[in-house]
């Protein structure tokens, strides 16, 4: 019915194992990875990538931005993130969340008001935590040399429409 979710979330199976906080009165220039549980208040510049650890969670609260990739099995955001997320297991998307780059994901949940500019790109089996490998990531020179080719293609169909 409405209003009951079946299984647990993540965000509440995992509130109570926060190791780590980063602070709003705190910002953080560089990559760093992390165990655990993390939770963002603050503004970090760099790639955040939680260890081989399959449980580890990071939360972005409404307050925290990443302006850098966030790497992880269980990814939490109502923040800001410039930048692509992989969560190769569990990735929540609650209402201020705002994706500015891919992202990547097994499960997902998606709450009314949050917003990706980018791809969502679904992998059916849990993943290591690391960033999907260049065979299956499109990168910038294949995303131009793509768009370019559907320019081209665009161009050549309108050419044979008007004739």
């Amino acid at each position: 019915m409405w209003g009951k979710t079946k299984g647990k979330s993540v965000s509440k199976a995992h509130t109570t194992t926060f190791d780590t906080l980063i602070s709003s009165k705190t910002n953080i220039e560089g990559d760093f990875q992390f165990a655990g549980g993390l939770h963002i208040d603050g503004l970090v510049k760099g790639t955040i990538r939680a260890t081989d650890d399959s449980e580890a969670v990071v939360r972005i609260s409404d307050i925290g931005e990443i302006d850098g990739d966030v790497i992880a099995p269980h990814i939490i955001v109502n923040g800001t993130v410039h930048g692509d997320v992989y969560a190769s297991k569990h990735i929540e998307l609650a209402s201020n969340a705002s994706v500015k780059g891919n992202v990547y994901y097994h499960l997902i949940e998606m709450a009314m008001g949050a917003e990706v500019n980018g791809n969502l790109v679904h992998h059916k089996k849990p993943e290591k935590t690391e960033k999907p490998s260049k065979g299956s990531v499109a990168t910038a020179d294949d995303k131009a040399s793509a768009a370019k080719d559907s320019v081209e293609l665009k161009a050549v169909s309108s050419k044979v429409s008007n004739t």
